[in-house]
C-alpha cells in the first residue's frame, strides 16, 4: 500500500449500530469512528429495536464529542403527508442536539432536512436504492453529502461507482442480508400490511419455501430456504475497498446484543488497523468463531465477491446456529460423544440438529474424555462425551451423524461485557498537545483535536531562570501524556523552550488539568447552527394546481403487459395505453407494431435497478422508438427524459408524500405513481397534497414482493454460479414458489436477470377507484401478469366499465372473484389490515 492508500485508509470510518445505550458504549469502547442509530418516535427502519428517545440526543451527542465519535439519526423510512409536522420538530431536536447526520430514503424527507438545517449533513440510506454512479449523479441537487450504497454490489462495481463520482461512498461490511434490494421489499406490506419501508420487515425471506417447476414439485431435499442469505462477513475485502476509495465501512445489527456490536466492531477495528498497516487482513479460526458466536446464519462475502448464488442461498437453514463443532459419534442417556472442530467448556451453549431444522439442545453440564475423565474445557480435535441437564433433550429425536453446534459461550460475553463496562474510557481520543515554555512569560498549553477542535490554556506564574534542571521536552512530555481517567491519549507532542525556564510540576499538573476540563467542555457543547423551522413547515403546503386546466381531465386506463398476446388483445380496447414489461426485450419492436396497429400508444418499463454497466440497456430501449416510457430509477428517468419523449416515474421511485413527487416532477417526468407502500388512507393522504392530475394509481397488479438480484433459478435449477454460465433456466421454465399456506407465488427473471416474486392472489383497488375519481385523478393502471387471453379482457373490460362509471367498484370486485384463478385481495388498498397474517 503506497502513502496516499495509507492516507485514504487513515480516514476510513468503521460506522457501528446502537439499538440503545450499551450499545453505543460498546461501539465507542471497541473502536468504533461512528454509530448510527434510531429514535423511538418513528421514521427509522429499525422499528422493533429500543431506539433513543429525543430527550437522549443532547447527553448522547455531547459523550460522543468528547469521545471523538460521530452519531448518526436513522430517518431511512417513506413519510406521509399528515406525518410531516411531528417530522419537523424531530428534525429540529435532532439538529439542536449537534447530530452529524441523518439518513434518509424518502426524497421529501431529505428536501425537508435541507430546508431546516443546511449544516446537518443528509445520508442516502441503502433504502433510496441508489446502485450507481448514474442514480447518484440525478439525485445530486438532494444536497447529499454521503450515498449508501445497495448490498448487492460487487468490489468492481464499487469501484466503478468511486471513481466515477466524489460522493463520498459508504459500504455495508458486516451483518445480516437482505434476498430483496432495500427499498424494493413490499412482501411484508403484500401479505401483512406491515412495510418494511416503514421498518416493520416480518422477514418473509427467512421462512421455508417449495420449488414448483412447469406445474410440478421439485424435490430439493434439504434446500427449503430459498431466499434466506447467509450473513455478509467482508473484512477479506477491506483492503480494497480502502483502496477503490469508500469512506465508511458498516456494520449492520441495530436489532444485536451489545455484544454481538462490542465483538463485531473490535474485529472490524483490527482489521481495517491491519489494513492500513500491513495492506492485508489476518483474521484467524478463533477470530472468526468468536464473530460467528455472538450471531451467525453461516458466513460469506456477500455479493462482494460478484454473483454466486449457490454460495450466497445454500438454503439449509435460516436462523443462527453457532459454530459447528462436529457430529454425533454416539449417545446415551444424558450425553453426547463429538469430536471437536472447536474448543468448548462448561456452560457453552450447544444444540443437535435433529430432523429438518429442528435444534435440541441446553447448556454443556460435564466434559468427559474417552477414559472418562472429567474436564472442565476441550480443546479442538479431542474426542470427548458432553452431557446436559435431565430433560434438556429429546434423545428420541437425535441420530448418529446429526450435526452439533456450539451457539453461545459465557466466557466470551463476559469477556466483551467487560469492554465497555469499565467506568474509564477504553477507546480514547487522540490529541496533539503543545507546550510553551519562555523565562519571563507565562506556561502556554494548547491541544487539538483530530476533528478540528483546539483550546488553550495559560499560567498566572511567569517563569524563571532553572537554576540546575531547565524543562526539557522528555521531561515535559511524560507529565503531559498522564491522561489518564480522562476520555483523551497523547497523540503527538510539541514544546516550545526558550531560555532554559524552571517549570514547577505542581503548575504542569494543574495546567493539564485545566486544559483536559476546557477541551471537553468545548466538545460538550452544541455546534452553532442556524435552525430555520419555517422553512420546514412552508413545505407542508399542498402543492398548488388548476385540476380542470389540464386537457385531458377524464379517466383514463393504462395496461402493463407482460407479453405479446396481452399486447394484441390490450390494443383492441379503444382509449387504453399501454406499457410492455418483457423478459426478452426483443419483443418490443413487435409489441409497438402490435399496439399502433390497434392505434394504441405503447410505452416502455425500464429495469428496476441500474448498475454500473447497465447503461446500454436504457440505450437500447430508446432504440426502440416507443411513444414513451416507464422509469423505474433515477438512472431511467435522467437519460429518457434526454430523449424528449414523455416519462413515467414508477412506483419504484417510492413517492409517499407531496415533496418527493414535486421533486421527481422537477427531474422532467411527465407524471408520478404513487408507492405501493401506501393503504386506502394514505393513498388519499397524498392524493389530497398533490396536483391529482400528476399522479397515476395502479389498482389492479400482482404485488411484485421480492425484487432480487439473487437468481433462484440459477441458485437450485442450474449446474452454474451466475448468468455467465447458468444455461438460462428462467428461459425455458414456468416456476413458482409455494409458501407455508399453500399459495403458489409466481417467480420470473428480467432481462438484468434480477428475480422478482410475485404475489399469486392480484390485488384490487376498484372499491376506491369513485373517490379517486372525485378527488380529481384521472390516470389508472392495471398490471397483467400471466392472464390468459380470456382473463385480459375481463380484466380489461371490468375496468373500463368502472372508469365510464358503468359499473360499481363492487361489482368490479365480484366479476375479477369469478374470473380470476385465485381471485383478488383489496391488499394494501385495504383499510384495515391484519398485520399478523404472514405470520
Amino acid at each position: 500500500m503506497n502513502t496516499t492508500q495509507k492516507n485514504v485508509a487513515s480516514q476510513t470510518e468503521l460506522l457501528s449500530p446502537a439499538g440503545d445505550w450499551d450499545c453505543a458504549r460498546a461501539a465507542v469502547e471497541n473502536g468504533a469512528n461512528a454509530i448510527y442509530f434510531g429514535l423511538d418516535c418513528g421514521f427509522n427502519a429499525r422499528f422493533r429495536a429500543k431506539n433513543f428517545g429525543l430527550d437522549d440526543l443532547p447527553q448522547l451527542m455531547s459523550w460522543l464529542r468528547t469521545r471523538g465519535v460521530r452519531g448518526y439519526v436513522t430517518m431511512n423510512t417513506l413519510a406521509f403527508p399528515s406525518e410531516l409536522p411531528d417530522l419537523i420538530e424531530v428534525i429540529e431536536r435532532v439538529a439542536d442536539a449537534g447530530v452529524d447526520a441523518v439518513l434518509v430514503q424518502d426524497f421529501g424527507v431529505a428536501r425537508i432536512v435541507r430546508s431546516i438545517c443546511e449544516q446537518l449533513e443528509v445520508h442516502a440510506s441503502t433504502q433510496m436504492s441508489l446502485t450507481s454512479a448514474e442514480t447518484i449523479a440525478a439525485c445530486r441537487d438532494l444536497g447529499l453529502s454521503r450515498v449508501v450504497l445497495a448490498r448487492e454490489l460487487s468490489l468492481d462495481e464499487i469501484r466503478k461507482i468511486t471513481s466515477a463520482t466524489e460522493m463520498p461512498i459508504e459500504v455495508f461490511i458486516h451483518g445480516a442480508l437482505c434476498v430483496a434490494y432495500s427499498g424494493q421489499c413490499l412482501t411484508s406490506e403484500s401479505l401483512g400490511g406491515r412495510s418494511a419501508n416503514r421498518g416493520q420487515c416480518a422477514q418473509a425471506c427467512r421462512l421455508p419455501y417449495e420449488l414448483i417447476c412447469d406445474g410440478e414439485d421439485r424435490d430439493l431435499g434439504e434446500v427449503r430456504y430459498l431466499l434466506s442469505p447467509q450473513d455478509l462477513a467482508g473484512y477479506a475485502a477491506i483492503p480494497d475497498l480502502i483502496d477503490a476509495g469508500v469512506a465508511s465501512l458498516k456494520i449492520e445489527g441495530r436489532l444485536k446484543t451489545p455484544e454481538y456490536v462490542a465483538n463485531i466492531t473490535g474485529h472490524y477495528r483490527r482489521a481495517i488497523d491491519d489494513a492500513v498497516r500491513t495492506g492485508q487482513v489476518h483474521v484467524d479460526e478463533t477470530a472468526r468463531q468468536e464473530m460467528e458466536l455472538s450471531f451467525s446464519r453461516g458466513f460469506s462475502p456477500g455479493w462482494l465477491g460478484g454473483n454466486d448464488h449457490k454460495q450466497l442461498v445454500p438454503g439449509k437453514q435460516s436462523s443462527k446456529r453457532g459454530i459447528e463443532i462436529g457430529s454425533v459419534l454416539g449417545f446415551d442417556q444424558n450425553r453426547v460423544r463429538v469430536r471437536l472442530r472447536a474448543p468448548v467448556a462448561l456452560g457453552d451453549g450447544l444444540a443437535i440438529a435433529v430432523a429438518g431444522e429442528a435444534m435440541q439442545g441446553g447448556r454443556i453440564y460435564s466434559i468427559e474424555d474417552v477414559q472418562y475423565e472429567r474436564l472442565e474445557s476441550a480443546a479442538a480435535g479431542a474426542e470427548v462425551w458432553i452431557g446436559f441437564g435431565r430433560g434438556e433433550i429429546d434423545w428420541r429425536e437425535v441420530e448418529l451423524d446429526d450435526t452439533v453446534f456450539k451457539n453461545d459461550d459465557p466466557k466470551l460475553n463476559r469477556r466483551l461485557r467487560q469492554s465497555f463496562a469499565k467506568p474509564d474510557a477504553v477507546a480514547r481520543q487522540a490529541i496533539d498537545i503543545e507546550v510553551r515554555a519562555a523565562v519571563g512569560s507565562v506556561l502556554q498549553m494548547s491541544a487539538k483535536t483530530m476533528g478540528g477542535r483546539e483550546v488553550s490554556v495559560s499560567g498566572t506564574q511567569v517563569l524563571e531562570k532553572a537554576n540546575k534542571h531547565p524543562a526539557d521536552e522528555t521531561m515535559l512530555r511524560e507529565k503531559i501524556a498522564r491522561l489518564g481517567g480522562t476520555p483523551f491519549q497523547l497523540r503527538t507532542f510539541t514544546a516550545q523552550l526558550s531560555d532554559g525556564p524552571m517549570v514547577p510540576v505542581g503548575l504542569l499538573n494543574q495546567l493539564r488539568r485545566e486544559l483536559v476540563e476546557t477541551l471537553i467542555a468545548q466538545l460538550e457543547s452544541r455546534p452553532e447552527r442556524t435552525i430555520d423551522v419555517a422553512a420546514g413547515r412552508r413545505l407542508l403546503a399542498p402543492l398548488s394546481g388548476d385540476v380542470s386546466s389540464s386537457p385531458d381531465a377524464s379517466p383514463r386506463l393504462a395496461v402493463l403487459c407482460r407479453n405479446l398476446e396481452q399486447v394484441a388483445v390490450a390494443s383492441q380496447f379503444e382509449g387504453c395505453t399501454l406499457y410492455a414489461d418483457f423478459h426478452d426485450i426483443r419483443q418490443y419492436k413487435q409489441a409497438i407494431a402490435t399496439a399502433h396497429a390497434g392505434g394504441a400508444q405503447i410505452g416502455i418499463a425500464s429495469v428496476r435497478m441500474q448498475k454500473p454497466g447497465e447503461m446500454g440497456l436504457l440505450r437500447v430501449l430508446g432504440r426502440h422508438e416507443p411513444d414513451f416510457f416507464l422509469a423505474r430509477n433515477l438512472a431511467a428517468i435522467h437519460h429518457l427524459t434526454a430523449t424528449g419523449k414523455p416519462v413515467i416515474a414508477d412506483f419504484s421511485l417510492n413517492v409517499a408524500n407531496h415533496r418527493s413527487a414535486e421533486w421527481l416532477l422537477g427531474l422532467g417526468v411527465q407524471r408520478v405513481t404513487s408507492s405501493y407502500d401506501l393503504n386506502r388512507d394514505q393513498l388519499m393522504d397524498l392524493v389530497n397534497s398533490v396536483v391529482p392530475g400528476d399522479l397515476e394509481i395502479v389498482v389492479h397488479q400482482h404485488m411484485p414482493m421480492f425484487h432480487m438480484e439473487h437468481c433462484v433459478f440459477c441458485s437450485v435449477m442450474s449446474p452454474g454460479t451466475n448468468k455467465t454460465n447458468c444455461g438460462r433456466p428462467c428461459d425455458r421454465h414456468v416456476v413458482k414458489l409455494r409458501d407455508r399456506v399453500g399459495a403458489e407465488h409466481p417467480l420470473q427473471a428480467d432481462v438484468a436477470c434480477r428475480n422478482t416474486l410475485y404475489n399469486a392472489t392480484a390485488q384490487s383497488g376498484s372499491e376506491i377507484v369513485a373517490e379517486l375519481i372525485e378527488r380529481g385523478v384521472h390516470w389508472f393502471r392495471i398490471e397483467l401478469l400471466e392472464e390468459n387471453e380470456k382473463e385480459t379482457r375481463d380484466t380489461i373490460q371490468a375496468y373500463q366499465s368502472l372508469l365510464a362509471g358503468e359499473i360499481s367498484g363492487s361489482e368490479v370486485w365480484t366479476r375479477l372473484q369469478a374470473t380470476n384463478r385465485l381471485g383478488v385481495t383489496r391488499g394494501t388498498l385495504e383499510s384495515k389490515r391484519n398485520p399478523l397474517a404472514i405470520l
